[in-house]
């Protein structure tokens, strides 16, 4: 159930200006340097990460906003349509992310868990995101953003405020333990449509019909791919495969680093030819009786294999995200390749840091799942 009613609260969002109102808000702060506008998209992907949790529905709306203005201020757009796709891909990683429910439903691995470690490795992407485009547009020819008053900035971003209210609601009602991840879920649809109808008064009661046929519509796809991987999932189990890949990695069971090595380099390689859910449900339950055997924490690995599938919706020749940023800034297939390519490989290194440092990963987690 959490997934319907987290995909209907990103549609709330959308529809009721909350997404535009986290951009603009970033805009008054970071607008005015140069390249800013690629700081307000890394900014306001984390922030929308923290709301919706889909990787498509941030996507759709951080293009919507941020292409036009990017084009009209002279910025290359193969370059920008890159880094708004790379920065789509955060919101697999930060909470409430449904790729972590469906890993956790999957695999058996606190969901909660999954949540409270994923806060600082989705971080760390965005970070990443904004150290490449420094290094990638800082000697680009743009127009910046006029710098706006201290009084103004403090105006927008109070005009942000339920917004971020949202993200602190979430994640701090579920390390305090007063709502599990599906009544998360609901209190965010919930509040997205409060702040919407009667606060921002950009949602009408006409509009319910449609912003919710367009939420089940989401749904019912990804609903669809859980029930067709879990029957994939039952005829692998009874085929054995599992136990076929345990004993085809078995020499690697003793050096568990060496063996997450491989797997991310498998998930990697899965990745560019399935789309984000499938390579999720499908790979899942075949994974875990391995992870579980080498010793692997579960919750950590976990989170290193919802990153490097949110990677893959980043790799041709499937990359969902791409093909969002294609369709919603009508830019050509191969320039948004060309210029994804230094972001995604910034967010393969964030990826090689997690496997190198777990503590990076545990040590976070501990500390946000103590009570």
């Amino acid at each position: 159930m959490a997934v319907p009613f987290f995909m209907l609260a990103g549609e709330l969002m959308n529809a009721g200006g909350m997404s535009r109102r986290i951009v603009n808000s970033a805009m008054v702060w970071v607008g005015h340097f140069r390249g800013g506008l690629g700081y307000v998209a890394v900014f306001a992907a984390i922030v929308m990460a923290s709301l919706s949790g889909s990787a498509v529905a941030d996507t759709a709306a951080l293009a919507a906003v941020l292409i036009p203005l990017m084009r009209n201020a002279g910025y290359r757009m193969d370059r920008s349509a890159g880094l708004l796709a790379a920065g789509g891909i955060i919101a697999p990683v930060i909470p409430p992310s449904i790729g972590f429910i469906l890993f956790g439903i999957i695999g058996g691995v606190s969901i909660s868990k999954l949540f409270m470690a994923g806060i600082v490795p989705g971080i760390m992407m965005g970070v990443a995101l904004a150290i490449t485009w420094w290094l990638v547009a800082r000697h680009d020819d743009v127009a910046v953003a006029p710098r706006v008053t201290l009084k103004e900035r403090l105006r927008v971003t109070a005009d942000a405020f339920w917004c971020y209210v949202l993200a602190v609601a979430i994640i701090g009602g579920m390390k305090m333990g007063i709502f599990t991840p599906t009544e998360a879920a609901v209190v965010a649809v919930v509040y997205a449509l409060a702040v919407g109808m009667f606060i921002y008064r950009e949602i009408r009661v006409r509009d319910l019909y449609r912003i919710v046929l367009s939420a089940a519509r989401t749904s019912a796809v990804v609903m669809f791919l859980v029930a067709a991987a879990l029957v994939s999932a039952w005829l692998i189990t009874v085929a054995n495969i599992p136990a076929q890949i345990v004993q085809m990695l078995q020499p690697f069971i003793d050096s568990p680093r060496l063996l997450l090595v491989l797997l991310m380099l498998l998930v990697l390689v899965v990745g560019t030819a399935l789309d984000f859910a499938p390579t999720v449900l499908i790979l899942t339950p075949v994974l875990m009786p391995l992870v579980r055997e080498a010793g692997i924490d579960p919750v950590y690995f976990g989170v290193l294999f919802i990153i490097n599938n949110a990677i893959g919706l980043l790799t041709p020749p499937v990359g969902t995200v791409l093909n969002v940023v294609c369709g919603v800034g009508r830019i050509p297939m191969h320039d948004v390749i060309r210029g994804v390519m230094p972001f995604l490989a910034s967010q393969i290194v964030v990826m090689g840091l997690l496997v190198a440092f777990p503590e990076l990963v545990m040590t976070p987690m501990k500390w946000l799942t103590m009570r």
